[in-house]
């Protein structure tokens, strides 16, 4: 897994026995355990490793008014409820939300105004919650709703 693994060398003498991966990849899951054995005590925990996973069809950047869809997976066992997606235009502030089994949302013709932070939420029959943010980035254009622009003759247009 190197070079995405570290151990936050400053944090062990605190106490702290953090393991990093940057970046997570769905082959990652896992058992993973940690050891610290200090003069002769052992210590163990074990953490288990789930990854969600945010797919867009075509991939990033969409561009306006063609076809996107929008899939969210994770590596949960338990059976799938309820897929909610969720869209803020300004940071703190939800504007639109989209609820329904399958985990694949369909937008028709993604415009700007869908671009910016959307985050898809798996709740499961466990009660288990999942969910992951991603920045949707839309190439178009996001200039007067009439094409036509006058201009004085001679001078520059834009």
């Amino acid at each position: 897994m190197k070079p995405r693994v570290s151990l936050q060398d400053p944090s062990l003498r605190n106490g702290n026995f953090s393991l990093r991966i940057v970046p997570v990849r769905s082959e990652d899951i896992g058992l993973y355990e940690a050891q610290v054995k200090y003069k002769t005590e052992v210590h163990s925990c074990h953490v288990e490793l789930g990854v969600i996973t945010v797919t867009l069809s075509p991939p990033s950047p969409v561009i306006e008014n063609e076809l996107l869809l929008m899939s969210c997976n994770s590596s949960h066992q338990a059976s799938l409820v309820e897929t909610c997606w969720f869209h803020n235009k300004h940071p703190g502030s939800i504007s639109r939300t989209f609820c329904f089994l399958s985990g694949t949302l369909s937008v028709f013709h993604p415009a700007m105004s869908d671009a910016g932070s959307w985050r898809c939420q798996l709740r499961y029959s466990d009660k288990e919650i999942i969910s992951a943010t991603f920045n949707l980035k839309i190439l178009g254009f996001d200039g007067p709703t009439n094409p036509v622009v006058y201009a004085a003759a001679g001078s520059a247009a834009r």
